[in-house]
């Protein structure tokens, strides 16, 4: 079904480029998806096609066609996936760790998208194609609860939510260090690495306001490792790697911004495990939003992985017999 979108460009605001203007607006549809319509004559300024570069001053009409969705160009691809929610708007996933959110160049398939494709034979199209809605990703080795869409309306209400900060997003990490207190929060910007291009650093020049609040739940005290909780207020790219490296407390595992804390693991064992892991220890538990459709708000846990799960087991276990041997029963 073709749907025709109306704005008009408030003469209160600062002068703006259209397609700046129409990404803000449009939160659902990718830059490239917004040029294509605009290229194809798709968006019009009081009537009349318009081009991505236009200043817009205030009191301009805008119209954008967006024409009946077609199949994606990603092939689909029969991948398991654990489900833990799933309506005719929205699907809710526990990702594992290692899988990749959405095709990219070199990476075409055995993505999430490819697998929702195959899964989801109810989509009515995102910005003119047949496909899921991501709203929000995970990095490849972060596990737990990601939601998808299946219609434009569905994605605008999530997109928004998320452009809001009204989204419950809980974290579990493994963390070097002990902490200094039970409870804080980090509210430091965070943006590209000012020399290492593929890292995110609170150095950047550009950065954008990142807030995270943590939580101890449990100290390993022994082997100086803190299992913590972690609310997101913002959602910037790898903010909880980032903020916790920044603060010396770097993720357990993590390839890149771990350095080489694992050299300070005295327990052979554990260093084992460790390495074993391959990854950071990072576990997305908890998502909670208001359903677009419905207008209640819900959550969706996910239990911790079998394999941070047997690192913490391993740390309770070593910290039980610590304590029994301390205290010896007479």
């Amino acid at each position: 079904m073709v749907q025709a979108r109306h704005f008009i460009f408030d003469r209160s605001r600062a002068t703006e480029r259209l397609d700046c203007f129409l990404a803000g607006v449009l939160p659902e549809m990718s830059r490239s998806q917004l040029k294509r319509l605009i290229d194809e004559g798709r968006v019009t300024l009081g009537g009349a096609p318009a081009k991505a570069g236009t200043r817009l001053k205030g009191g301009e009409e805008i119209a954008v066609v967006v024409p009946e969705a077609v199949p994606a160009e990603t092939p689909s691809q029969d991948i398991p996936l654990t489900v833990l929610y799933e309506d005719s708007q929205l699907i809710l996933i526990d990702k594992p760790a290692g899988m990749v959110v959405h095709p990219a160049p070199g990476h075409g398939e055995d993505t999430l998208v490819n697998a929702l494709l195959h899964h989801c034979r109810d989509l009515s199209g995102i910005g003119g194609e047949l496909r899921p809605g991501i709203v929000h990703r995970l990095d490849k080795d972060t596990s737990g609860v990601m939601v998808a869409t299946k219609t434009d309306a569905a994605h605008r209400h999530l997109a928004g939510q998320f452009k809001d900060h009204s989204i419950t997003r809980r974290y579990v990490a493994l963390v070097y260090g002990v902490l200094p207190t039970a409870r804080g929060t980090i509210d430091q910007p965070i943006g590209r690495h000012p020399t290492q291009r593929k890292k995110m650093s609170t150095a950047s020049r550009r950065g954008r306001r990142a807030v995270t609040h943590w939580q101890v739940l449990e100290s390993f005290c022994g082997d100086r490792l803190t299992l913590v909780e972690l609310t997101l207020e913002t959602g910037r790219t790898h903010q909880i790697r980032v903020h916790l490296a920044d603060r010396q407390h770097p993720l357990v595992g993590d390839p890149v911004y771990g350095g080489n804390r694992i050299r300070n693991l005295t327990d052979p064992e554990l260093r084992r495990r460790v390495q074993e892991l391959g990854r950071q220890a990072l576990h997305a538990r908890v998502l909670g939003f208001v359903h677009p459709q419905t207008g209640v708000y819900q959550e969706s846990t996910s239990a911790l992985p079998a394999d941070m799960q047997a690192i913490i087991d391993y740390l309770r276990d070593k910290q039980t017999v610590a304590a029994r041997d301390a205290h010896p029963t007479r």
